[in-house]
């Protein structure tokens, strides 16, 4: 079974604002509920995940040592 492509963060983030307005309208049945909920919390876990990569592709773009600032290129998996 082929792999599902993960989404970008700006699509997690957009889908997840999607599915928390679509909740605070209060008009879907429990099981829409349950099923909405459960891909938000995914959706979430997914952006921290960008967030938590980017940091630290950031943390290596730019290092200090001794004093002097040291540059890595930038490299960010899953692109």
């Amino acid at each position: 079974m082929p792999r599902k492509k993960e989404l970008s963060f700006e699509e997690s983030l957009a889908r997840l604002e999607s599915i928390v307005a679509q909740i605070e309208k209060g008009d879907t049945d429990l099981q829409e509920l349950m099923a909405n909920y459960s891909e938000g919390i995914q959706l979430s876990k997914n952006c921290l995940m960008s967030l938590e990569r980017a940091e630290k592709a950031m943390d290596l773009m730019v290092q200090e040592k001794d004093g002097q600032i040291i540059q890595s290129e930038l490299t960010i998996e899953g692109k």
